[in-house]
């Protein structure tokens, strides 16, 4: 049974196999035997994500109150896998090895190193990282930021870190004296964080996990379940077999929404099998879901009219919204040639969707960074919500609106203070505990710190995790900058790229994966996270750490704190991280209405909800409704593609996790070996004048007087829309411009880029 489209050419790179199924089972088994992770690995991945276990480090989707036998997938088993590798990147390798020589691997070569097993300093004589000790590294980095403006230095952290780490990481940035806390939201979801407070009041989705089993009907836009969330496939596929309508609009037809083989089925494994995902599946061009839902807006207001009343939920848009009657003139007035044009789709199909979700009773909007990462990827946003205020779907069980979160714990840093944004923190509460005057002035956004590293004023980058140098944008602008830092830091469990871009003095420090066992002065710790959908977990790890001078996130962060700072009788970092309940009773009495008992609800099954006041019809906007938003644009670029060019798009493979690449399978597309390639629909290609596997350079087509280029990619014919290539991420991130992002929240524009094509 293939699930092919009848429209697509049979010779094209290709998966005809469910995602999940045997294919999964093959993937990880590669990854395992190439990892060779210690013994323990079945019994880890046993308690992952399951209470009084550890929670996954790979994506923030939810963990049931029931779990499964296995509740991890294949992405999640391959970043445990490949957390608890027997390979050691020890002083010898460093010794061995040159940060300049090391510059020629690839980021895969560079993680298979293995773990990180000492602190590390960089001598800029020799070109070498040297051993170190944990309190030359603590003295040494403080006597530095001790003679530093606040103001330049930047605390930076990915989104794996825990709650109790996050909060005092932000703690030890106010205390130093500066907002300057991006994470890995700046570059993914901030879209979210800043669209949805504007028009519902609140940053974050409304929905919870039994949602899905009341909803009618499911809307994907720019979202690859299969690669990012793949154990959201198993709501899916019971929503699916219960009849809910799913329909997906994304530029790239992706297998985790068209077909799925459980591999917990023994059925569906034994007779290869797979639940059919996608009711419908329409490929939309490159920045035109607002076009696509300008088109399904317009055909609910005419079935409105048609049917004289009955399709609107016109008692909820009188009593809960604001901007109703300006938004449907919009519609209205909006052309569907115009439509048509901006999305690339037909009218009819368009049309059809827009019937489905007319008799719709619950809706859920799910999206991902096909959305947020545009230009005008607010407006992206705005009218999604748009659609699902029009049928009272927010504030509705069974309904809502849910973006799908990448990191384990990106939405529970920002929960607990990690924010540029000094109005998001409760300043005058934290100034009341610890006895002193919090910085009030705006941080720096990711953007905002490149642009500081570029032009000088960023002196110092502490990074808390993460690989922010391969992450951002304009990265061959950036690249030479990172060595005029006075400052660089990285805490981190394996070598990457961002280690090799050294400053006059960096440091490296190697800290324990989540799964590891975290002894401090009272006895194993544990520590939680917040998934996509405000649930609170706690995660404790059981494996021996890689080695004995491995240290937690939390003790790295006390160290330096203490190292840095002033004594302050009521900042007790000893204490604290001798127990971490010490700093969630912290996090409970700074966010009371979040965190109330948390000690308490930390392991509750399926963890505990910290509420969202939209689920609740509470609209903390600045009109006290939710709000409906004219656009002003039907196309989610910021420039559309001239003469000669094609709208670049970014992809993560199967074999990835943000900028981690495990290997060189891209399987669920039927891609495999170098990631340096560049994909075209086979008209385009010949229409170009190009042939298949020749060696191409893309070029920026953003016309700002800078040349960015990406060479040796290989030309691939793959089935996308009509104007549109597709590249991988991070490799393509040199052809993104810095200023080339959203205009609301500043998250750069992966997801639309103008590009040439030279041969």
């Amino acid at each position: 049974m293939s699930d092919k489209s009848k429209t697509q050419d049979e010779d094209l790179p290709y998966y005809d196999h469910p995602t999940g199924g045997w294919g999964s089972v093959k993937s990880l088994a590669k990854i395992i035997a190439r990892s060779r992770p210690d013994p323990g690995i079945m019994q880890t991945l046993w308690r992952q994500n399951k209470p009084g276990g550890h929670m996954c480090t790979s994506c923030a989707w939810a963990k049931p109150d029931k779990p499964h036998t296995f509740e991890f997938c294949e992405n999640g088993a391959k970043a445990t896998a490949w957390d608890l590798t027997s390979h050691r990147c020890t002083p010898d390798f460093f010794a061995e090895h040159s940060v300049e020589a090391l510059k020629s691997w690839s980021a895969h070569d560079l993680e298979m190193a293995g773990r990180l097993t000492h602190p590390m300093r960089y001598d800029a004589d020799s070109d070498h990282y040297i051993e170190t000790t944990w309190e030359e590294a603590f003295e040494g980095i403080a006597a530095e930021l001790k003679q530093l403006d606040p103001k330049s230095v930047v605390f930076y952290t990915s989104g794996r870190a825990a709650l109790e780490t996050s909060y005092l990481w932000a703690l030890f940035a106010r205390l130093y004296g500066h907002n300057n806390l991006p994470d890995s939201s700046n570059m993914c979801h901030e879209t979210t964080s800043v669209g949805l407070k504007k028009v519902i009041g609140s940053p974050v989705g409304t929905c919870k996990l039994e949602d899905f089993n009341e909803c009618d009907m499911i809307m994907f836009f720019g979202q690859n379940t299969g690669s990012n969330s793949p154990r959201f496939l198993h709501t899916l596929q019971a929503a699916a077999r219960r009849g809910c309508h799913i329909v997906t609009f994304n530029p790239v037809r992706e297998r985790g929404l068209i077909g799925f083989a459980n591999p917990q089925s023994p059925m569906q494994m034994l007779t290869s099998s797979r639940t059919k995902i996608s009711e419908h599946y329409l490929q939309v061009k490159p920045g035109g879901d607002i076009a696509v839902l300008a088109g399904l807006c317009k055909r609910v207001l005419e079935l409105e009219e048609e049917k004289n009343g009955g399709v609107l939920d016109k008692a909820f848009i009188e009593e809960h919204t604001t901007g109703f009657e300006a938004f449907a003139q919009s519609m209205q007035q909006t052309s569907w040639a115009d439509i048509e044009q901006a999305s690339g789709l037909k009218r009819t199909d368009l049309e059809i969707i827009a019937g489905m979700y007319a008799n719709a009773k619950k809706t859920i909007g799910i999206y991902g960074m096909g959305l947020t990462q545009h230009v005008h990827g607010f407006v992206n946003l705005a009218m999604y919500v748009n659609l699902l205020l029009m049928k009272g779907h927010i504030g509705r069980f069974g309904a809502g609106i849910s973006p799908v979160r990448g990191h384990s714990n990106v939405q529970g840093q920002r929960t607990v203070g990690i924010s540029e944004k000094p109005e998001l923190v409760p300043l005058d509460k934290l100034a009341e505990m610890f006895d002193f005057e919090p910085p009030r002035d705006e941080g720096r956004t990711t953007v905002e710190v490149v642009r500081g590293v570029l032009d000088g004023s960023v002196k110092a980058f502490l990074s808390l995790g993460g690989n922010f140098a391969r992450a951002i944008p304009d990265q061959g602008q950036a690249d030479p900058a990172w060595k005029d830092l006075t400052l660089n830091v990285q805490i981190a469990t394996k070598l990457n790229r961002s280690h090799l871009l050294v400053g006059r003095k960096t440091w490296l420090l190697p800290c324990l994966v989540r799964s590891e066992e975290d002894m401090q002065a009272t006895g194993p710790q544990a520590v939680s996270m917040e998934d996509s959908l405000s649930n609170i977990y706690g995660s404790v790890g059981k494996r021996k750490p890689a080695g004995e001078h491995v240290k937690s996130e939390m003790a790295i962060v006390a160290g330096l704190a203490k190292a840095t700072l002033k004594p302050n009788p009521k900042v007790k970092w000893d204490d604290w991280l001798g127990d971490y309940s010490l700093v969630r009773d912290l996090i409970e009495e700074t966010y009371p209405d979040d965190f109330k008992d948390f000690n308490a609800r930390m392991f509750e099954p399926g963890g505990f909800y910290r509420g969202n006041p939209a689920r609740e019809r509470q609209w903390k906007t600045e009109s006290g409704k939710a709000e409906f938003t004219a656009p002003k644009v039907l196309t989610a670029l910021g420039e559309l593609p001239g003469e000669g060019q094609y709208t670049m798009i970014t992809l993560r493979s199967n074999d990835q996790f943000n900028t981690t690449v495990y290997g060189y399978t891209d399987r669920l597309r039927g891609l495999e070996g170098s990631r340096y390639i560049v994909l075209i629909n086979p008209k385009e290609m010949a229409d170009a004048g190009l042939s298949e596997g020749q060696m191409v350079t893309l070029e920026s087509a953003v016309d700002d007087g800078v040349e960015r280029r990406v060479a040796d990619l290989k030309v691939t014919a793959y089935d996308l829309p009509d104007g549109c290539v597709a590249t991988y991420y991070p490799e393509a991130n040199p052809l993104v411009p810095l200023e080339y992002h959203d205009q609301e929240s500043k998250t750069p524009a992966y997801k639309g880029v103008p590009v040439r094509i030279v041969a």
